[in-house]
């Protein structure tokens, strides 16, 4: 029976909403109780069809509008998430299971988000190149690359898919929107509130279903021109290959196992508190979040002992109880996957320091876990574990801690913690990710880019940047004289 407080799950394609009539369904799951909240439709390939061909419609209108109305519209948008944060928030937590303030976080973080698009947005420049000859005219100019189609994930289902459609739309392009099937409200509340802010219909189109079907469809369906995708390394490149056969422009934020390098001049106390309020965001679920805690040898004990007293003070519940600093985990295979990381420690000699089993016979929680290894041989610390499970090992030296640090094929967050300058700036330069955060953890914001490198992607969002991945460079040279 669908919640009264959780929104009908429905398709929306060409400025229509569509429900389960005569489509597959399944469950909407809250992860606090795991009892069903909703059933989520999957779009057929008649609706994927349809999809395509109203975006590409309305992109040959969307394009001509001019930057001041796509941001009056987007603006409106922007004020209608913030007037509705309370119920959308509240959705989130039911779905996805993080704390109620987190939620509310989100919701305003993306609206913050989507401020800062539409005025970067009226400033996509083209420029004049100097020419050889008096009589010729050169010109660049940027122009939206047309439909794209962004699937996004259940971790931050609002503000991950408002990154896309913000900058898709800013540029002039026009969306089809796959989102996630776990915590599919917040992707509903956007395709409802553009409607309202009055985006042309088929600018945005908001599709479900099984993911492999919706995306090898999508992709090659010559309507669509670019692809941008949140999520796993191994999908990931499955959907870069599939661009690229395509010849689609693709932009991917992938997976990461972020390490922390913690070094003996640093506070042991203040750093362990503050990446514990980090590393148990959302549960763990955050591909920036600190995973590998790479600690020198003289304050490993002193950190370890910090940082297991400021877990087990971590109250786990609800996320829409009053005190939860923690929820649970988004659906039962993230804590079977805690299962297996922790039972794979204890038989390689790894000790855990806290937490270390799932709470209570309901729901899908996890205890907040710190493994304390003394090498890397555990699979914990090569696969990222996308929950509340923290690595700790001692290392030796600068040389010893960046080796380690540097060991994985992942690219995107790095953390740093020092009172030297002269580690500060050697680490931040040796460290091979798209994104190092020194003494604090400063990512993510709007105005800043966002993306890794190596296994954990390419392309950015956020910045300047972001805009790079919508639009298409053209060349224009013109001849002002006579004629030939």
């Amino acid at each position: 029976m669908r919640d009264k407080d959780y929104p009908e799950i429905q398709l929306f394609i060409g400025g229509q909403w569509m429900g389960a009539e005569g489509r597959e369904t399944r469950a909407v799951l809250n992860p606090a109780t795991g009892l069903e909240i909703a059933r989520i439709p999957a779009a057929a390939a008649q609706d994927l069809e349809r999809a395509a061909q109203v975006a590409q419609a309305a992109f040959a209108e969307w394009k001509k509008y001019s930057p001041l109305d796509r941001s009056a519209i987007l603006r409106r948008f922007a004020g209608l998430l913030r007037s509705n944060e309370a119920s959308i928030a509240k959705a989130i937590t039911l779905d996805a299971g993080k704390p109620l303030p987190e939620a509310l976080a989100e919701v305003r973080s993306s609206a913050d988000h989507i401020d800062w698009h539409v005025e970067e947005g009226r400033r996509i420049y083209g420029r004049i190149i100097p020419a050889r000859l008096q009589a010729v005219q050169q010109q660049v100019v940027r122009e939206p690359v047309g439909v794209c189609l962004g699937i996004t994930p259940w971790n931050f289902p609002l503000s991950q898919a408002v990154r896309k459609v913000a900058a898709a739309l800013a540029s002039g392009c026009t969306v089809i929107l796959k989102g996630p099937a776990e915590a599919p409200s917040s992707t509903m509340a956007i395709a409802r509130y553009l409607q309202e802010a009055g985006l042309p219909d088929g600018c945005i189109n908001l599709v479900w279903g099984n993911a492999a079907f919706v995306s090898s469809t999508l992709i090659a369906r010559p309507e669509v021109r670019k692809i941008t995708f949140t999520g796993s390394v191994e999908v990931g490149k499955h959907l870069a290959e599939l661009a690229g056969r395509h010849m689609k422009r693709a932009t991917m934020e992938l997976g990461g196992h972020a390490p922390v390098l913690v070094f003996d001049d640093a506070d042991a106390q203040a750093t362990a508190t503050a990446l514990t309020a980090n590393k148990l965001r959302n549960a763990g679920q955050v591909c920036i979040a600190p995973t590998r805690f790479f600690v020198q040898e003289s304050i490993h004990e002193r950190f370890l002992a910090a940082l297991a007293d400021a877990f087990g003070k971590v109250q786990v519940g609800d996320g829409l109880e009053p005190g939860t600093q923690m929820g649970p985990l988004c659906h039962a295979g993230r804590v079977t996957e805690m299962e297996r990381l922790v039972e794979d420690a204890r038989e390689n000699g790894a000790v855990i320091a806290a937490g270390g089993k799932r709470i209570g016979n309901s729901g899908f929680f996890y205890a907040p876990t710190i493994v304390d290894t003394p090498d890397d041989r555990i699979a914990l610390m090569r696969d990222e574990p996308f929950g509340p499970i923290a690595a700790v090992s001692r290392f030796r030296d600068f040389e010893d801690g960046m080796a380690r640090a540097n060991a994985l094929p992942f690219g995107l967050a790095s953390y740093v913690f020092t009172n030297s300058l002269a580690r500060a700036d050697r680490a931040a330069a040796e460290l091979q990710a798209g994104m190092v955060s020194v003494n604090h953890f400063g990512l993510a914001l709007p105005e800043t880019p966002f993306g890794g490198v190596r296994d954990s992607g390419y392309g950015t969002e956020g910045g300047s940047e972001t805009f790079d991945g919508y639009l298409n460079t053209k060349f224009i040279s013109r001849f002002a004289g006579s004629g030939v």
